[in-house]
């Protein structure tokens, strides 16, 4: 791996390479998944996206080399409760900016006229960046976990809470990743079962109570037909093929080796085969070779995280990895596991390889954390072979 520039390139070598692979694999799918979109939206040029895609990359890239070389991990400590209340005024203004607007299909997105994006993917970022601080300042007694956890909850109550209206599968998987989080910060079983039981019977009163509810009442009517269509069958299926059947249709054309770069043809009929199920595609003209190939980089980075974590001698920048990394890694799972039909259709893109703008660098920075805290471990390594995570000296015990 000598053929990374060492003085651009710090931190986890084996996460950089992983990155380029993701790069190669985004860049190949998604000049074969955007063709209907370019005739569409760019006037025929095929090449649009491509460009588009690219340049994402290359900035995100930017983004990742200044946060690992400019930017200490112990920034993201301090900034973390401004972050979090950033995130959720600017949930909260996507939400009213929503009701103020007709025209505006969902609260995901948040228009400050030069540039629009969606709070959620800051979300991710800030809510991780503040229950690793919290994790981080309360380990040292059952009494301090338990206040970590009430105020993690609270946190985490309010930004999901917000999210839910107009995106449950993103609420769904930070709430997910933060248990996880909570789980590896040493939090009692017995109080992670009351969040988890009070989501899942959430989850089933909105499902059954779904069809008495107004239209305004967010996405609890898509919530249910999802639902319905995964167990029921799609009701869309006596008029046309669904976007589900396409990946289906289109992982069967692919089998074993794929049909070749460039070769999809199921993408043409498909409207989210640059997003929502790129990975059926990549299976299409890779196989399922292919397929298992990108699987296994997000195993990789799975893998490079828990490493990181292990040889973390402190504990925020343990939790900080930690979050980031299951944040990225259970979102390409979701996103895999809809395009091969494992659980009802959601609107997870794959990380780094899906179509994407402003998200693409919430995905970068989120990279970047991860290489800064590994790039943090490398200056400070301790002498034995097995570090034991333990507080910071210098900070407190209180919030």
């Amino acid at each position: 791996m000598k053929f990374l520039p060492e003085k651009i390139f710090k931190g986890d070598r084996i996460i950089w390479v992983v990155l380029i692979f993701l790069s190669l694999a985004s860049m190949l799918i998604v000049y074969s998944a955007t063709g209907r979109l370019a005739y569409r939206e760019a006037g025929g040029h095929t090449t649009y996206y491509l460009v588009r895609q690219f340049t994402f990359i290359l900035l995100g890239f930017g983004v990742m080399a200044f946060l690992v070389n400019v930017i200490p991990v112990k920034f993201y400590s301090w900034i973390a409760p401004i972050m979090l209340m950033l995130t959720i005024l600017s949930l909260l203004a996507a939400v009213v900016q929503f009701k103020l607007d007709p025209a505006k299909p969902t609260p995901r997105s948040l228009d400050l006229g030069f540039f629009s994006f969606q709070p959620a993917e800051l979300a991710k970022i800030s809510l991780v960046m503040f229950v690793a601080k919290v994790l981080a300042k309360r380990q040292k007694t059952e009494e301090e976990l338990k206040k970590a956890f009430y105020w993690i909850m609270g946190a985490t109550g309010v930004v999901c809470g917000i999210i839910f209206y107009g995106n449950i599968s993103t609420s769904a998987l930070i709430f997910g990743s933060i248990m996880m989080l909570m789980l590896i910060g040493r939090i009692p079983l017995k109080y992670l079962a009351m969040p988890v039981a009070a989501g899942i019977l959430l989850l089933l009163i909105i499902y059954f109570t779904a069809d008495f509810m107004p239209e305004w009442a967010g996405r609890v009517h898509t919530f249910k037909e999802r639902i319905d269509d995964f167990i029921y069958g799609d009701e869309q299926q006596a008029v046309g093929t669904t976007q589900a059947d396409y990946a289906k249709l289109a992982i069967y054309e692919g089998g074993i080796t794929g049909k070749g770069p460039g070769s999809s043809e199921v993408s043409n009929y498909m409207e989210a085969a640059y997003n929502d199920f790129i990975y059926a595609i990549i299976i299409e003209e890779y196989g399922w070779l292919g397929g298992a190939f990108v699987a296994f980089l997000f195993l990789i980075l799975l893998f490079r995280g828990v490493v990181i974590v292990r040889r973390s001698n402190r504990t925020y920048p343990a939790f900080l990895a930690a979050g980031m990394v299951l944040m990225l890694v259970f979102q390409a799972m979701i996103n895999m596991s809809v395009s091969v039909g494992v659980i009802p259709v959601t609107g997870q893109p794959l990380p780094w390889i899906s179509v994407g703008g402003t998200s693409m660098l919430f995905t970068a920075v989120s990279f970047g954390i991860i290489l800064s805290v590994s790039l943090h471990n490398q200056k400070n390594k301790p002498s034995e072979e097995q570090p034991v995570m333990v507080n910071l000296p210098d900070e407190d015990q209180e919030l």
